[in-house]
Order: structure tokens, then C-alpha cells, then sequence
């Protein structure tokens, strides 16, 4: 491979964002070469959940028979277990369309998905091992990046008429380009680890909620995914407790996982995630643009980060493709369209989120959890967030329940309402014209 190479779009980043914009502006005859930084997309800290509105654009790109062959469940309800019993939170039964429902996959399958159906398209290119070290500069203008083949050491510049950087919240392209984004407080950090799935286990999810104490777990199939947050900036001084204080905590908040806590062994199995809350004051620069975690991280609250990228990821090929398919330079304007169309829904959701962090999850980090371990026969198995029929939920006193969870539950048809906003959000995107697919013509090399 020569060092000095050229495409017509450089996208930086192989998560949903970059490989989905990487999808579609190859389907419209784009010549498009994304750069993914490891060897495969194996990493535990991506999300899982792929949401109504994403599974919406698959039907639309032909894609919906790969993803059913894609190991995933499905969750129809969201419901969370507080000390007093289980209170539903949302139903996602009530949403309009065919998907009444969010995907729980784990993401390394997504993307891998993705990748398959993108490499079917002649202009499309997957570079992996490639490391982002700096950015091209032809006077002002943004003209591709420098990165180094992580396998041979070798250096490389690829040159572009647009730069897309997607590559995440630490993002190699934001910093090289001088671009700082405005940060929003954030109360607590969380730590990820696994922890084994028994026959008779909850499926979907669980949600769990107490003084002190906030965790979901994600079913995995063989394993539980478990995210255990903390107090922001508190992970060194509870690790010096020895794991056993996160073995003890996690016992007495979930007494059914008492009998597997003991598989962390040392603090190597549990990695820190590191929340951050950020949003970029502008998108875009000559010949670059920033979406999805790059240009605005957004918190773990809900799990919409993977469904906000692709939908960045969509509006921007919707916009730029005509000018990438004459192999021309996108004008400022155009990329600045990108911002004004994803900048309301971005903000939209991330002052819900700042909403939850100070309402709920900053005062229940903060508080000490409890001291004893809770008698197992006295605290329910944790609230299902998607469950069949016959698992044992006990419901909540309304009584004991903050004002807006009695109004969820004395009126069912509210519960519609998160679900919309969580599973579709406020501004759903859908496939161009010319990216779309029939089943038939999605599974057949091009």
C-alpha cells in the first residue's frame, strides 16, 4: 500500500456512526475509506442497545433478515426495582410502527454486520490497525489525516475532500483540529464488569435502584454485562478497599447474584468507564466534520448514544452525498445543515439527561450505600426490563413511589411517552432513496 494515498471521504472511527455514514455514501457510489484504530470491534465498553428507530433503518436498507441471524434479544418493556418491589417505567408496546421493541446486541455483532453489507459495495474500504496521529493541512482547509499501521509500524497519509470524524469521545481528529467542546457536570463514573447468567435468571435486563447503590445489568446470553456506578472521581479511593467492597456492595443489592460475585477476582476485572456529558459549539471546520460521541458524548442515561450517532450518521450522508459523488468539496454550509438538523435533538436529549443526573442518579451516588446486607427473602428478583410472561415482578407500593412514577402507573397510556423518547427519540432519521434496499438485493454482492 503506497504512503500517500486518496479518497473522496475519510471517515475516522468504526463504531455505528462511521460505519453506517460509511454504508451509505458507498451505496451512493462514494468512494468512502473508513479507518478503524484496533483489529476488530471487540471492546465491552460500547453499548448494546440498538433501538426502534435503528431497527427501522434496517428494514429500509435491506438489512432486517442479517439482524435477525445476529444473536439479540428483545426487550418490550423497561422497569426498574426499587426496594419496596418493581415499578414499570415505560411500554414499548404502545409505540407506532413494526418494532414495539429495543435490541439488546452486543455491539462488536452490530458493527461486524454492518461491515459485511458495507464491504458488498465497490467504493467502500475498511482499513483496521490504522492509528489517527494528526491531521493534513492545505492552507486552512482540512485535507485528509496521517495514521500509522499498528501491525507494521508503517506510516501512511491518505488525503480527502471530506473528513468525517466519528471517532468517539476522546476523539484523536477533535483534538488535532483545536477544537474544545463545552462540558456538563456529571455525578458519577461507572464500573464495567461480567458476571456469569444462570438458568432462571432474569432476561433482557435488570435494573436495580437504591440508597447509595444504581446498577443494570445487560444480558448477554452466557453472561451478564453489569455497569455498577459510582460517585465521578471515586474509583481510585473504593479500590483501595480491595474488591471485596465491590463483591459486598454488589451482594447486597442484588442477593439472587450473591453466588457469582465471587468470579471478580482482582480489580483487572472491572474496567472503568470514565461519563462524560460534552457537546461541540460547532461541527464542523474547512473539509472536516464532527458526528456522533465526537461532537457530543453523551451519558449512559437511556441508551441512546449508539441510535443518536447512526442517526447523525444518516443526515449526514443525506446532505453530503451529492457533493462527495461528483468527487467535489462539500462547502461549509452544507456541512453546517448537518449541524442545524442533529443540533435540537442532541440537546433536546442531553437536557434529559442532565435532568436525570441531578434529579436521580447525583443523589444516589452520593448517598453511603447500605451498611448491611439486605435479607434476599425481603427484596424481590431485580425489575425486568424486557420479560415474558410469569417472571416474578412485585410490584411497588404506589404509595412510596415519587410523584411522576404513581402518574405512570395510574395511567398506563403515559408509559408511551419515555418509550417514545428513549426508543424512536424526537427526531427519527430514514434511509435516502438511493440507499435503500430490498432484502433480496441487501444479500447480494454488488
Amino acid at each position: 500500500m503506497a504512503n500517500n494515498e486518496r479518497t473522496t471521504c475519510l471517515v475516522v472511527g468504526g463504531g455505528p456512526a462511521g460505519m453506517v455514514l460509511g454504508l451509505l455514501l458507498a451505496r451512493a457510489g462514494v468512494e468512502v475509506t473508513v479507518l478503524e484504530k484496533h483489529a476488530d470491534f471487540l471492546r465491552d465498553f460500547r453499548g448494546d442497545t440498538v433501538h426502534a428507530s435503528t431497527l427501522t433503518l434496517l428494514d429500509e436498507l435491506g438489512l432486517a433478515e442479517r439482524f435477525e441471524k445476529v444473536p439479540h434479544r428483545l426487550m418490550d418493556r423497561m422497569m426498574g426495582q426499587l426496594d419496596g418491589g418493581t415499578v414499570q417505567l415505560a411500554d414499548l408496546r404502545r409505540l407506532p410502527g413494526a418494532h414495539q421493541h429495543i435490541a439488546l446486541v452486543p455491539q462488536w455483532d452490530f458493527l461486524d454486520m454492518i461491515a459485511e453489507a458495507a464491504e458488498e459495495e465497490p467504493s467502500f474500504h475498511l482499513r483496521r490497525n490504522a492509528e489517527v496521529t494528526g491531521l493534513i493541512r492545505d492552507g486552512g482547509r482540512v485535507g485528509g489525516v496521517r495514521y500509522v499501521d499498528r501491525v507494521t509500524g508503517e506510516e501512511h497519509e491518505l488525503r480527502a475532500s471530506l473528513t468525517v470524524a466519528a471517532d468517539g469521545r476522546d476523539s484523536v481528529v477533535r483534538d488535532a483540529a483545536g477544537m474544545v467542546p463545552r462540558s456538563f457536570g456529571v455525578p458519577m463514573d461507572v464500573w464495567w464488569f461480567r458476571l456469569p447468567r444462570h438458568e432462571g435468571d432474569p432476561t433482557g435486563g435488570v435494573g436495580r435502584f437504591s440508597t447509595g447503590h444504581f446498577c443494570v445489568m445487560i444480558d448477554r446470553g452466557e453472561y451478564w454485562q453489569c455497569g455498577y456506578l459510582i460517585r465521578k472521581g471515586s474509583d481510585t479511593a473504593l479500590r483501595a478497599a480491595g474488591i471485596e467492597e465491590l463483591q459486598r456492595r454488589f451482594a447486597g443489592l442484588l442477593p439472587w447474584m450473591a453466588d457469582r460475585v465471587g468470579e471478580l477476582k482482582s480489580w483487572d476485572d472491572v474496567k472503568l468507564l470514565d461519563v462524560k456529558l460534552e457537546r461541540l459549539r460547532r461541527w464542523d471546520a474547512d473539509g472536516l466534520l464532527l458526528i456522533g460521541d465526537a461532537a457530543h458524548a453523551m451519558s449512559p442515561v437511556g441508551g441512546v448514544g449508539i441510535n443518536l450517532a447512526v442517526a447523525d450518521a444518516v443526515a449526514t450522508a443525506r446532505l453530503v452525498a451529492p457533493a462527495l459523488r461528483d468527487g467535489g468539496v462539500v462547502p461549509r454550509p452544507v456541512l453546517r445543515r448537518v449541524q442545524r438538523r442533529r443540533w435540537w435533538p442532541t440537546a433536546l436529549i442531553q437536557g434529559a439527561q442532565r435532568l436525570a443526573h441531578k434529579a436521580i442518579l447525583g443523589p444516589a451516588v452520593a448517598a453511603s450505600p447500605t451498611a448491611s446486607t439486605p435479607n434476599p427473602a425481603a427484596v424481590p428478583m431485580a425489575g425486568m426490563l424486557g420479560h415474558p410472561d410469569g417472571d416474578p415482578l412485585t410490584p411497588a407500593p404506589a404509595a412510596s413511589l415519587p410523584l411522576p412514577m404513581r402518574l405512570l402507573q395510574r395511567f398506563p397510556v403515559l408509559q408511551g411517552v419515555p418509550a417514545r423518547l428513549v426508543a424512536i427519540g424526537p427526531l427519527p432519521e430514514h434511509a435516502p432513496d438511493w440507499a435503500r434496499r430490498s432484502p433480496e438485493q441487501a444479500t447480494t454482492p454488488r
